[in-house]
């Protein structure tokens, strides 16, 4: 089935991207409820692809490697710097200095000019590495003034240093928060280091917590925005993590990130050499549900290296390393990148009218009262739109649909198809059973023979080149009317 595209979509808009069991929080599991944020946050959030949904289908984030030290271990940690080919937190391929980082950060606002946010996110903590930290935030805020500075950290040295934070501009901290109770953080952590000293098992852990909670009001007291991320560990914090989400809440905490544990073997951590496993999809989905009703859910996050560069689900650091940036003579020209942002607000006003307008239609067609709801998955480049072949997708983004609406839910990441025939058959296979419990899968375009396995696994093949939201509720519409 082919769906009909609107044609209001215009493509050479400068904002396409280049390749670019659980108790209930106070209330059933219900995916249609969303948290409203003030208007206030929104216009804050707007350009931040890691804090607002919206964004990250439009603009990117650069991570600097400046902050090589960390004050705890965690089981789920190892960090290595010389493998290119991993894509998970506390990776990165080189360190940068403080000055390399600046300079790296003004290529890439040039090269890229849709990139809003500066990070710091590793590989260790930044926050025990201030000196580089705060000297890197430091020499960008004085060369690029329209670039957002945000950081990661696990959070125990946070209550020293949140003066410090807000004395540069930095809007926006993430704390790593996987337990409001130290029994349970005893699995988590071997060991803090704090003071000089280091502290192992249940006293350690308790240093972290007491920190941690600090540091999330001192956040809130000075008006900081912050996202607390949660590593959903099966068996181990996995039911805990509602009482972390209320917790957080209560602190101040405006955003919750629960993200899946990554526990291979081939990374060496503890928890891959001892089999602790992540957990499925839907473990990590009924979790996000359970928690939903509280405050605002993140679900698009990448679990990004601490050296991305692009748009969250790629990764172009290869593109940028020490070698090639240190050669290039920065053409960081505010102007353009304005320009270029005007652009990306007109054309997310565009795709923000096509949602609505499609909506009101699919409720005009049928009742859409207790209607069911169903999965499909997106093939996607960016931009809020279905532009991508199904062969060269990398990862598919999940959408719950309804009658009423479809809602951005997940991200699976998989083995792009079309490798010059090599392992092909083995690859589809793999790729039908990541979204074997969606209905559709929408695409700009598809292959005969895909298209047929697909099919004959349940899953529609639909290929249009649209709103991603118009796609899905037309695609729901006909689905139901079957």
């Amino acid at each position: 089935m082919t769906l009909p595209s609107s044609g209001i979509i215009n493509t050479t808009v400068v904002t396409e991207p280049t390749k670019a069991k659980s108790g209930g929080c106070g209330r059933k599991s219900d995916t249609s409820h969303v948290v409203e944020m003030d208007e206030k946050t929104k216009e804050r959030i707007a350009k931040h692809p890691c804090y607002s949904e919206d964004a990250h289908h439009h603009y990117a984030r650069l991570h600097v490697a400046v902050a090589p030290a960390c004050n705890i271990q965690c089981n789920y940690c190892n960090r290595k710097y010389d493998c290119a080919n991993e894509s998970r937190p506390g990776v990165v391929s080189e360190l940068l200095t403080p000055e390399e980082a600046a300079h790296k950060a003004l290529v890439i606002a040039g090269k890229i000019p849709q990139m809003t946010v500066v990070g710091i996110a590793g590989p260790g903590d930044p926050l025990a590495n201030p000196d580089k930290t705060f000297r890197t935030f430091e020499l960008i805020a004085e060369q690029a003034p329209d670039i957002k500075l945000c950081l990661s950290t696990n959070g125990l040295m946070l209550p020293e240093y949140v003066d410090r934070i807000k004395q540069l501009n930095i809007d926006h901290v993430t704390i790593t928060i996987n337990m409001v109770d130290p029994e349970i953080g005893v699995k988590i952590y071997p060991w803090v280091h704090y003071n000089r000293k280091r502290y192992r098992g249940l006293e350690g852990v308790k240093i972290l917590h007491e920190k941690q909670m600090e540091g999330l009001q001192a956040l809130k007291e000075a008006d900081i925005l912050c996202k607390v991320n949660s590593v959903m560990i099966p068996g181990i914090n996995d039911e805990h993590l509602v009482e972390v989400n209320k917790v957080i809440r209560s602190k101040g905490a405006f955003l919750h990130n629960i993200m899946p544990l990554i526990s291979a073997p081939e990374h060496g951590t503890h928890f891959g050499l001892t089999g602790q496993r992540g957990p499925t999809p839907k473990e990590l989905k009924a979790v996000q549900d359970d928690c939903s009703g509280n405050m605002k859910m993140m679900r698009h996050c990448r679990q990004c290296r601490a050296d991305a560069v692009g748009l969250l689900g790629e990764d172009r650091s290869q593109e940028f390393s020490k070698d090639k940036i240190l050669e290039i003579t920065p053409e960081y020209d505010l102007a353009k990148r304005q320009e270029v942002h005007e652009g990306i607000e007109k054309f997310q006003q565009e795709i923000k009218a096509a949602k609505e307008k499609a909506k009101v239609e699919t409720r005009l067609i049928a009742s859409v009262q207790n209607s069911p709801k169903i999965l499909v998955a997106v093939a996607t480049k960016g931009s809020g739109l279905v532009n991508q072949h199904f062969g060269h997708a990398k990862e598919f983004q999940i959408y719950e649909v309804d009658g009423n609406e479809a809602r951005f839910v997940s991200h699976r990441k998989i083995d792009h198809f079309c490798q010059s025939g090599y392992g092909e058959e083995g690859t589809l296979e793999k790729i039908i059973e990541a979204i074997a419990d969606c209905k559709a899968v929408l695409v700009s375009k598809i292959g005969e023979s895909p298209k047929t396995k697909l099919e004959k696994a349940g899953i529609q093949a639909v290929e249009s080149y649209d709103v991603i939201e118009k796609v899905a509720l037309e695609f729901y519409q006909q689905w139901n009317k079957q």
